[in-house]
């Protein structure tokens, strides 16, 4: 089953072991476990409820999902730094993930590329990828986890989001950020961690510009999330209060998923 944007190929990590992020992916195993059993519970309390009941049994689940999102985010704290490591920790080779194969990467042309900003914001200026190199920039070795159990540790660089939040004149009292991108992906995250401190729009992997299979031109580095929540060839980011959803979510992902 796929895990979202970054879907396992199949591959597994070549770095070091799992054993940092092993007890948040139990608990996370745990969560979904229990979510699963509540929502089960839920419904067979449901006066004239069964299990052929399916948009009762949908709208117990999703209000159930609602919950989980609501938990995770009143735990969440920006003071909160997830794990980092240094150049030889790094997988080599960095695993390729996607919902398609690697042949149906999107070639994006960096020259024309336009990175588009709406909703409520002050400027909805486009931005180049050299606009974007302007900006003040911040380097992470961090693992990227997948829900699926495996991982890789990467070097990403760019732009801290909050910083390119604040120099288009963001309302970051908005609930949502939302992302749509050039394959077809799209993906929301919660207002806390995007100004989070780790949280940094990518333009280069490792000493290099993102290249095509990483994300080109464009992708969002959120190491206190798992993989799907970390959009790649990012064409569009909007601000608003109205829930976005995402790819997966909207088919039953965990829409906060965080570690």
């Amino acid at each position: 089953m796929p895990s979202g944007h970054e879907h396992s190929s199949g591959r597994k990590s070549t770095g070091p072991a799992l054993s940092d992020h092993r007890p948040e992916l139990e608990g996370l195993q745990r969560r979904l476990f229990l979510r699963k059993t509540l929502s089960l519970g839920a419904v067979s309390m449901l006066s004239g409820c069964n299990l052929q009941d399916g948009d009762t049994i949908d709208k117990v689940l999703w209000a159930m999902s609602r919950w989980n999102d609501r938990a995770q985010a009143w735990l969440f704290s920006q003071h909160k730094l997830a794990p980092v490591y240094t150049e030889a920790d790094v997988t080599r080779p960095f695993p390729f993930n996607a919902f398609y194969p690697e042949d149906s990467v999107p070639e994006i042309d960096e020259m024309g590329y336009r990175l588009e900003v709406s909703g409520m914001v002050a400027n909805k200026r486009l931005w180049s990828l050299s606009d974007l190199r302007q900006l003040p920039q911040a380097s992470q070795i961090t693992r990227h986890v997948c829900i699926e159990g495996w991982s890789a540790i990467g070097q990403w660089s760019g732009v801290p989001f909050r910083t390119f939040l604040e120099r288009i004149g963001a309302d970051l009292t908005a609930r949502y950020i939302s992302f749509k991108c050039a394959d077809r992906y799209y993906t929301s995250l919660d207002m806390a961690t995007a100004l989070h401190p780790q949280t940094i729009l990518a333009l280069d992997f490792g000493k290099d510009p993102l290249p095509p299979q990483y994300g080109h031109p464009l992708k969002l580095r959120v190491p206190t999330k798992l993989g799907f929540k970390n959009p790649k060839h990012i064409a569009a980011i909007v601000v608003t209060n109205d829930y976005p959803g995402g790819y997966w979510e909207d088919q039953g992902y965990n829409w906060f998923s965080g570690l």
